[in-house]
C-alpha cells in the first residue's frame, strides 16, 4: 500500500511541474538611412522623420540631425516617410514620402527631398516664385565660385612660373615659363575681365617675354581697374605700375617709367624701397647712367635705415652710373702720374658700398677704381690671394 501511494505522489507531483511558454521570435529588421532636403536645396538641420507602417498612424520617430540626415531601425515592411519640423502639430505634415520598403537585414537609402517638383508645385505661388529666383541666384553663385577657383589655382601657377623663369639662366627654360603665364592669364583676363591682378600677372609675363607694347596695354587695364575699384588693393596697384614703369624703362620712355615707378611707390609704401631698387637695375641694364643715378638715389632716400645691408647694391649702381663721367687727370701728390678723377658723389657711393658689403660681389670692382683714383679704401675689404 504504502508503495502505490508513493507512485502516485510521485505522479502527481510531476504533472505540477509548469511548463515555460516560448517567447515569439523577434521580427527581422533592417535600417533606413536618409537626408532632408529643403526646398531651396539646403539641408534641413532641424525637426523629425516618422517611420509608418502601412496602414498604421503611429510609428518609430527619429530626429534629424544639423547636417539634415537621419538614420532609424524598424521591421521589414512597407512605410510612409513623414517629416515634421519642431514645431508641426502632431496631426500634420510638412513632407512625406510613401511606399518606402525596408529589408531585413539592409539599410535603404531614401531621402526628403522637398526641392523635388513636386513638392514645390504644393508652395503657394509667391513662395514659387521666391524660390526660383533664389535657385537662379545660388546657381550663379556657385558658377562664379567654380571660375574663382579655377583663377586662383592659375594663379598660383603663374606666380611659380615667373619665380622660376627669373630663377634660371636657361633661355629656353625661361622663355617656356614666361609663355606658359602668358596662356594662362590671356585665357583667364577673358574670362573674368574686370579683375586686376590678372591683367597685371600678364602684364608681368609680356615683359619677361619681351613683348613690350602689350605689356604697356595690360598694365594699363590693370591700373584703370585699379583707380576705379571701391576696394583698390595697394599690392596690385604696386605691381602693375612697378611693371609698367618696367615696360617703359626697356623701351626708353623714361619719364613715363619714372612715373609709373613713383606711382608703385606711392600706392604701396612698404614696398616703396624694392620698386625703385628694381627701377635702378633696369635702367642700369638699359645702360642709361643718367636714369640709373636718379633712381638709385630715389631709392636710397625711401629707405628708412641708412646702414640696411640692402643699400648696398644701390650705392654701387650710383657709382657705376657716376663713374662714365670720370676723367683722367695728374695726381694732386704725384703730377707725373696720371689717375681718375672721380665726379662728386663717385667716390662716398663706392666707399658706402664697401662699408655696407666689404665682402660683395662687386667689393674688389669698387676698391680698383676708388685705388685708381687715389682714394683711400675706408672699409674692411680684403681682396683674395690670387692664384
Amino acid at each position: 500500500m504504502k508503495r502505490i501511494l508513493s507512485l502516485c505522489l510521485g505522479l502527481v507531483a510531476f504533472v505540477a511541474v509548469p511548463v515555460m511558454a516560448q517567447a515569439p521570435a523577434a521580427a527581422p529588421t533592417g535600417k533606413i538611412h536618409g537626408h532632408v532636403i529643403n526646398p531651396t536645396g539646403a539641408p534641413q538641420g532641424a525637426g523629425n522623420v516618422t517611420a509608418l507602417p502601412s496602414g498604421k498612424d503611429k510609428g518609430d520617430v527619429f530626429q534629424v540631425n544639423a547636417q539634415g540626415e537621419f538614420t532609424g531601425e524598424v521591421p521589414a515592411g512597407t512605410y510612409t516617410l513623414v517629416f515634421r519640423m519642431p514645431d508641426t502639430p502632431q496631426d500634420k505634415q510638412v513632407d512625406k514620402i510613401e511606399n518606402v520598403k525596408v529589408t531585413a537585414g539592409q539599410t535603404t537609402e531614401q531621402d526628403i527631398d522637398m526641392s523635388r517638383e513636386a513638392y514645390v508645385k504644393t508652395l503657394p505661388a509667391d513662395q514659387q516664385k521666391q524660390l526660383e529666383d533664389m535657385k537662379k541666384h545660388n546657381s550663379e553663385a556657385l558658377k562664379a565660385n567654380e571660375v574663382i577657383k579655377h583663377l586662383n589655382a592659375d594663379l598660383k601657377t603663374v606666380a611659380d612660373d615667373i619665380h622660376e623663369a627669373d630663377a634660371t639662366k636657361d633661355p629656353a627654360a625661361k622663355t617656356a615659363k614666361f609663355t606658359e603665364a602668358e596662356q594662362l592669364m590671356l585665357k583667364d583676363t577673358a574670362a573674368k575681365t574686370d579683375a586686376s591682378i590678372l591683367w597685371a600677372r600678364l602684364c608681368q609675363a609680356e615683359v619677361g617675354l619681351k613683348k613690350f607694347d602689350d605689356a604697356i596695354t595690360s598694365c594699363k587695364k590693370a591700373v584703370d581697374l585699379e583707380t576705379t575699384s571701391k576696394k583698390p588693393n595697394p599690392e596690385v596697384q604696386g605691381l602693375a605700375q612697378s611693371i609698367l614703369g618696367e615696360a617703359y624703362a626697356r623701351t626708353g620712355k623714361v619719364e613715363d617709367a619714372n612715373a609709373a615707378y613713383d606711382a608703385a611707390a606711392k600706392a604701396n609704401p612698404p614696398q616703396a624701397s624694392f620698386y625703385l631698387k628694381n627701377q635702378a637695375v633696369i635702367f642700369f641694364q638699359q645702360n642709361n647712367a643718367q636714369a640709373q643715378i636718379a633712381a638709385a638715389d630715389k631709392a636710397i632716400a625711401a629707405n628708412p635705415n641708412p646702414n640696411d645691408p640692402n643699400l648696398a647694391i644701390l650705392y654701387y649702381l650710383k657709382g657705376q652710373g657716376l663713374v662714365g663721367s670720370a676723367t683722367m687727370g695728374p695726381d694732386p701728390k704725384n703730377p707725373k702720374q696720371q689717375i681718375i678723377i672721380l665726379p662728386p658723389g663717385c667716390a662716398e657711393a663706392y666707399q658706402k658700398y664697401l662699408e655696407l658689403a666689404p665682402n660683395g660681389p662687386y667689393a674688389a670692382d669698387a676698391q680698383g677704381i676708388l685705388q685708381q683714383a687715389g682714394q683711400k679704401v675706408s672699409s674692411s675689404y680684403k681682396a683674395g690671394k690670387k692664384s
